[in-house]
């Protein structure tokens, strides 16, 4: 039961705001899409950093601690996050975490790139056939 209250309550959230939780879901992609065990042993991260990354992959731990921060600008959750990254890895670290984890663009524009196509997965060419000349009705 408990289970249909939370879904409902979901839906109705999602669509009163639902560019909103587009937002919030990039953000917690940007969190869930990269194994940060693995950045800390590539770029050899001191304790210290690792958990200064952990701390900011849990600041803001559900929708609600997330949309109070940026209920006026979710877009700036971008450039907040990636400073941070920044700051904690230092210019060189973070120029080798872009190059391996973003191919070496700016974060930013892979979620924007990525927005409408996250969805179907890797899948991207959608092969169409033409069914007839005519106007698609069969006899």
């Amino acid at each position: 039961m408990k289970k249909i209250i939370l879904a409902l309550m979901l839906t109705g959230t999602f669509s009163l705001s639902y560019a909103q939780s587009d937002y919030y879901n990039d953000y917690r992609r940007s969190i869930t899409d990269i194994n940060w065990q693995s950045v800390a042993a590539d770029l050899l991260l001191s304790v210290a950093q690792a958990n200064q990354i952990n701390a900011l992959n849990d600041r803001y731990r559900d929708y609600d601690s997330w949309n109070r921060a940026y209920v006026n600008n979710p877009d700036r959750w971008r450039e907040d996050r990636y400073y941070e990254i920044e700051r904690i890895l230092g210019r060189e670290k973070y120029i080798k975490f872009k190059k391996k984890y973003y191919k070496g663009q700016y974060p930013v524009a892979v979620y924007n790139r990525n927005k409408n196509n996250y969805k179907n997965g890797k899948v991207k060419k959608v092969k169409v056939y033409k069914v007839d000349k005519g106007n698609g009705h069969h006899h």
